[in-house]
């Protein structure tokens, strides 16, 4: 997880869309989407946000957004 990955699931959050075709990356669990709720809610900072994720390890995602995306995969 880094800024990028936090200001990019922020904006997501909020309604903003991105014209990626695939986005690959840490996925928020439970308890990570919690504490961004929470920033979003202004009920914590950015800086708390860091403190409580440090030790959490989330799992990974690969996201296909488009149909462009969907025709890249082949089954074996």
């Amino acid at each position: 997880m880094t800024e990028e990955w936090l200001n990019f699931v922020v904006a997501c959050r909020n309604g903003t869309s991105h014209e990626w075709n695939i986005v690959e990356g840490p996925m928020a669990d439970d308890t990570i989407y919690n504490y961004i709720q929470e920033f979003l809610d202004g009920k914590i900072t950015r800086e708390a946000f860091w403190e409580l994720v440090k030790f959490k390890y989330p799992t990974h995602q690969i996201c296909f957004n488009t149909e462009k995306s969907l025709d890249t995969l082949t089954f074996k």
